[in-house]
């Protein structure tokens, strides 16, 4: 009986170690909360707006010959010719979330309006996939909680916020993540743009070289 008893506060002590959540509030830290699962040393890329018919295949390439996996949260209309993008997404490990067709803010949107946002871009990536969409990034981080759509998707947002769409100084965009990154952190980073495409495969130099393991946001994120 003791024995039981000790293995049952083992595993409750484990259970309590491994689904902490990080709400990092600090004014060194970017202001986007998500409720990720800690594990020491991991983190998770995360591209928006693409697929990109150069950049994300450079991307792709880049990442490949480094073993690391990533997620891409894809825009409905920029599906349409870079399919194959997708596919290889899939097929070489990357998680492929919706970003909605137009990259709209859902919460200005009727519930109609929005849905077709989230359900024709579900539709696109599930055409070349095969498999459902589990995972949305909604543009700017602003939803509905209540849209009908969107409640067997997993939303992911991020905490850690570059901000490279807005600068092409690829310097800045892997010095602002290197200074800032934490075990469970998910990066905020876009595949549309050289300098942060550049800036990404820095980023994963960077972090391997201090021990980082990349996952995808199913690995991070608790549902």
């Amino acid at each position: 009986m003791v024995k039981k008893l000790l293995v049952m506060c083992t595993v409750l002590c484990l259970d309590l170690f491994l689904f902490v959540l990080i709400y990092e509030k600090n004014a060194g830290r970017d202001s986007m909360p998500v409720s990720t699962t800690f594990y020491e040393n991991i983190v998770a890329l995360t591209f928006d707006d693409g697929p990109h018919g150069t950049y994300t295949a450079e991307l792709l390439d880049g990442l490949k010959q480094r073993g690391v996996v990533a997620s891409f949260f894809v825009l409905g209309e920029h599906i349409e010719g870079n399919e194959e993008l997708v596919l290889r997404m899939k097929e070489e490990g990357h998680l492929i979330g919706n970003h909605t067709f137009s990259h709209v803010k859902l919460d200005t949107l009727n519930d109609e309006a929005a849905c077709s946002e989230v359900r024709r871009t579900c539709e696109a990536i599930e055409r070349i996939t095969g498999e459902p969409v589990e995972y949305i990034r909604p543009p700017y981080g602003a939803y509905n909680e209540e849209l009908e759509c969107m409640i067997n998707l997993d939303k992911v947002l991020w905490t850690v916020d570059p901000q490279d769409w807005n600068t092409a100084d690829a310097d800045a965009v892997v010095r602002h993540v290197v200074n800032n990154v934490k075990d469970g952190d998910i990066i905020l980073l876009h595949d549309i743009y050289p300098s942060s495409v550049a800036a990404a495969l820095r980023i994963v130099d960077e972090l391997k070289a201090r021990g980082y393991i990349f996952v995808t946001v199913d690995d991070i994120v608790i549902k």
